[in-house]
């Protein structure tokens, strides 16, 4: 066998040995940020749920959901563990004061009065485009009015052949 055969071959391999191994280094991560959970942390199940972690067991957690609830997860089921600022503002809805630009400057109204246009700027813009249709030639005009003007014969006609107790059904 050529070296042109096996090229294929070897790069599939490659391909595959790649794919597995930046699989097997995410697993790595989310079992060492499991491995360092400890009670008190916010965590986020992969269900969805935000609780705080109440006592941590070899292949299990429990978790503190709430006033009196008390839940047993396994330690696969945490999807995240959440820093206390952002468990915080999730489950709370504090928010952290900081220097944040997009987040202090930010002014958001109280209605959208102020997102319409005024009188005086609808006064000034006398440019406006009229997206009407154009006026049509005459020929099509006289064209259009001819055929409505038959359907609406044809339609008169069929009203006068019925009688009464007669339908269109068939």
């Amino acid at each position: 066998m050529s070296l042109v055969t096996l090229l294929p071959f070897i790069v599939l391999i490659g391909a595959m040995f790649l794919m597995t191994r930046s699989a097997k280094k995410k697993q790595q991560q989310a079992a060492n940020m499991r491995n360092e959970m400890q009670p008190g942390s916010g965590v986020r199940t992969i269900g969805g749920m935000y609780a705080t972690v109440k006592e941590v067991h070899e292949d299990a957690v429990l978790l503190d959901a709430g006033p009196g609830v008390h839940l047993m997860f396994a330690k696969n089921s945490i999807g995240a563990v959440l820093t206390d600022d952002e468990y915080n503002r999730i489950v709370h809805g504090e928010e952290v004061v900081g220097d944040d630009e997009l987040t202090n400057d930010a002014v958001v109204p109280d209605d959208a009065s102020s997102l319409t246009e005024t009188d005086e700027t609808a006064a000034a813009d006398d440019s406006r485009i009229d997206l009407g249709k154009k006026d049509e030639p005459a020929d099509d005009a006289e064209a259009e009015k001819a055929e409505t003007a038959e359907k609406a014969e044809k339609a008169d006609s069929a009203e006068a052949k019925k009688t009464d107790g007669e339908s269109d059904a068939k």
